[in-house]
């Protein structure tokens, strides 16, 4: 089965609830569990101690009303392995979405250290009452480690896009990682990790793209940029980011980020071609995506219409990044805290397949 096969194949039965395995995928299936088995031994447990929280008020003494964020996924997104919370990707996009829009900004952190896509459900329990503007979501890496099947991953986190859209909030997925370049697994396994990885990640991308939701490509987080300097980006665990690689994470998410708030300059509102950005059928562009790092793609129209004889169009970005400040530390004050309509839920215990090592 070609790679466009395999990533439709996955998106739809994610869609109708079945297994989404070929020959060929269950071969795949049967040799990542002897890779997780040997990433594990290799990388070792998850530290007890979590990570910050980035939860709190950013922009102070900027205008409101509040821009809010809720954060959700696995420990790509809760910060893993950093020792300030000013290191943590919500710490930093939350500064950065108030420096750019001159705007106070909410942020709150649903995210869990080896939570898997099943366990988005329990965080959108307790995001969906402080009534989000968006929700970024990082998710995948343990249900491809875990030999969780695709079919069931990629419906999991439609389903959290069909909750999240029906309260209209916006929604920005960064896609599943390139596990293929985690230094502890040897080849073969490392390319079997990627393909799979990969055909996960064009899954996501159809699935939220037809769910109304933005998408992100993340190769990035685990792929070239920190294949070359793995020193540099990734923790001591050799598995999860440092902070120089969650910096770099929040790099690639700011734009998309602020693209999903309208917060975009007027001369980025339309794709450029000398960029290798333009309209494309769905699943063209996800298996594009998944190829090179910080892809953004959207739902978009062509003559009026969201759809072509080849599927939902979709418009392919290649957003500019723009130079970065320090992230900054949440704030709160009694203020503040009143002006919220509403209140975060009480906490959800996490459903214990979440508590599992070589988490992400």
């Amino acid at each position: 089965m070609g790679k466009a096969g395999a990533a439709r194949k996955l998106a739809a039965a994610a869609a109708y609830g079945g297994g989404g395995l070929s020959v060929l995928g269950a071969s795949l299936y049967g040799v990542l569990r002897l890779e997780a088995q040997v990433a594990r031994r290799t990388i070792g447990e998850a530290g007890d101690e979590p990570p910050p929280d980035a939860t709190g008020w950013y922009g102070r003494e900027r205008p409101g009303p509040a821009i809010k964020i809720a954060l959700l996924g696995d420990s790509s997104a809760a910060g893993y392995g950093v020792d300030r919370v000013e290191e943590t990707p919500g710490a930093l996009l939350a500064s950065w979405t108030a420096e750019r829009a001159d705007r106070r900004v909410y942020l709150r952190a649903f995210a869990r250290v080896g939570a898997r896509s099943a366990d988005l459900a329990g965080q959108l329990d307790r995001a969906l009452p402080i009534d989000p503007d968006v929700a970024i979501i990082l998710i995948g890496a343990n249900d491809v480690t875990h030999r969780v099947t695709p079919a069931a991953s990629v419906g999991h986190l439609a389903e959290a896009v069909r909750r999240l859209r029906e309260t209209d909030v916006a929604v920005l997925v960064g896609t599943c990682p390139d596990l293929g370049t985690v230094k502890p697994i040897p080849p073969p396994l490392k390319q079997v990790a990627r393909t799979w990885s990969r055909r996960v990640a064009a899954a996501q991308t159809i699935a939220v793209l037809e769910g109304g939701g933005r998408t992100v490509s993340l190769g990035s987080v685990l792929g070239p940029e920190f294949a070359a300097a793995p020193a540099l980006l990734f923790g001591p665990d050799q598995f999860h980011p440092s902070a120089a690689g969650y910096r770099s994470l929040a790099t690639v998410l700011l734009p998309s980020l602020l693209a999903s708030l309208d917060l975009i300059p007027d001369d980025e509102a339309e794709p450029e071609a000398v960029r290798g950005e333009g309209v494309l059928p769905i699943t063209t562009a996800a298996l594009q995506a998944v190829n090179i790092p910080g892809t953004e793609l959207d739902g978009t129209e062509v003559a009026g219409r969201a759809r072509g004889v080849r599927g939902l169009w979709v418009e392919l970005r290649h957003r500019r990044r723009h130079p970065a400040s320090a992230g900054e530390a949440p704030h709160s004050t009694d203020q503040d805290s009143a002006e919220m309509t509403t209140t975060p839920g009480p906490e959800v215990p996490r459903s214990p397949e979440s508590n599992v090592s070589t988490s992400s």
